[in-house]
């Protein structure tokens, strides 16, 4: 008589609560795993929740090759995780929870009712239906002596001993909601091979706005415009001026190269575009007709319509004397120099750059230094500009990371 067998389910523990872990936890807890998952915060998803504040933009439907340039010189990397869960799969796993979607006219694809707290908690609901015990308020430390991971509970400080880890504990932006980049000395301490944390998809300084500008600007959009860098194609969209420099999602997607171009020269000149629509010698030909006694203010706005913000970015660059040239003044609103000198804070940015490298992981996203630990999310050395590239990322690095524990363990057993 055959007796029944009384091998236990693989224990793994999921350090962190956002898309990457969840995913993770959805993969393992199919395949039979016990799986807790811990998290430092009353709940869990809640970077996830934020970014869904005002239209949860969860990926983008353009072509594979477009989707992937925008990883830069990580995508290589991103590229085997975006092939096993791309763009399309992510949308079929948003449906098959019963959240439809559909694409907006820039591209980016929206739950139906725009909103991120329907889908999580279909989510949740699945994953406790699974078996997954999620523990909030749960803090991970670090190792023991041991190699087992201490958590700093409600209950007092405790210690795990799982057959796999994956940590998934986000980047170094928006602390608030957990992200708060701790996770990089005990892993620095363990010889793991690290990028310094960087703000990505955030905000840059000018040297000094006028008191005009500030008092009366700030915070007011530069609407179609386009902003280039060096010898790139402008990028057409929009921005906000700022009580200390510029951001939004133009400058956002500029972000990259502009930190690079700063971390290097110790500032970087973006070039502004305030009418993309009209080429130079249009706009030297309106200059150029009489205005009579019009001032230069008036004459801009009636010949190109160009006002408000605009206007005074315009004055703010362009030397007084300069607009007397109407030559030159037409090059400057064709190509707007504005130097940027530092980041905003990287607490403020929406993500960061940095964090774990690829090359300290092997193929599952298990450190080579630690056998049995993985990483997932936005805490690997990667970065992409918002528009859902982000998500789609941390969603196929999470379930990357739970097939590469599954790998592990089999052949562990």
């Amino acid at each position: 008589m055959t007796q029944p067998s009384t091998t236990l389910p693989p224990q793994v523990a999921i350090i962190g609560g956002g898309p990457a872990g969840l995913m993770a936890a959805e993969v393992l807890s199919r395949a039979g795993c016990k799986v807790d998952l811990y998290d430092g915060m009353p709940s869990v998803g809640r970077k996830f929740l934020l970014a869904g504040v005002g239209g949860m933009n969860i990926t983008h439907s353009e072509a594979y090759p477009a989707f992937l340039s925008r990883y830069a010189e990580r995508a290589p990397q991103i590229a085997p995780l975006l092939r096993a869960f791309g763009a399309d799969a992510l949308c079929q796993w948003i449906h098959d929870l019963g959240i439809e979607t559909f694409v907006g006219s820039s591209g980016r694809v929206f739950p139906t009712d725009m909103k991120a707290a329907p889908l999580l908690r279909a989510w949740l609901k699945r994953l406790r239906e699974a078996g997954v015990v999620i523990h909030t308020r749960h803090r991970w430390l670090g190792w023991d002596a041991q190699g087992g991971s201490r958590i700093d509970s409600p209950e007092g400080e405790k210690t795990i001993t799982p057959d796999a880890t994956l940590l998934a504990m986000g980047g170094g932006s928006w602390a608030r909601l957990g992200s708060d980049g701790a996770w990089m000395l005990p892993l620095e301490q363990c010889g793991v091979q690290l990028a310094p944390l960087q703000p990505s998809n955030c905000g840059f300084e000018v040297q000094a706005w006028s008191d005009l500008m500030v008092s009366k600007f700030a915070g007011a959009p530069l609407k179609n415009i386009a902003i280039g860098l060096d010898d790139d194609v402008p990028r057409l969209g929009e921005c906000v001026i700022t009580a200390t420099g510029i951001e939004g999602s133009l400058i956002y997607a500029l972000s990259a190269p502009i930190r690079q171009a700063i971390n290097r020269d110790g500032a970087a000149t973006v070039h502004i575009d305030l009418l993309p629509g009209r080429p130079v010698d249009k706009i030297q030909a309106a200059l150029d007709k009489p205005r009579g006694s019009r001032s230069m203010s008036k004459h801009l706005h009636s010949q190109l319509g160009i006002d408000g913000v605009k206007a005074a970015l315009l004055r703010e660059q362009v030397a007084a004397v300069d607009f007397a040239d109407t030559a030159r003044l037409a090059q400057a609103i064709k190509a707007l120099p504005l130097t940027l000198v530092k980041t905003r804070p990287l607490d403020e940015a929406i993500s960061s750059a940095g964090g774990v490298r690829f090359e300290a992981m092997d193929e599952r996203l298990m450190l080579k230094q630690l056998p049995g630990v993985f990483c997932a999310g936005e805490m690997l050395d990667w970065e992409a500009p918002t528009g859902g590239y982000l998500l789609t990322a941390c969603f196929a690095s999470g379930r990357a990371a739970g097939l590469g524990m599954l790998e592990w363990l089999q052949r562990k057993d």
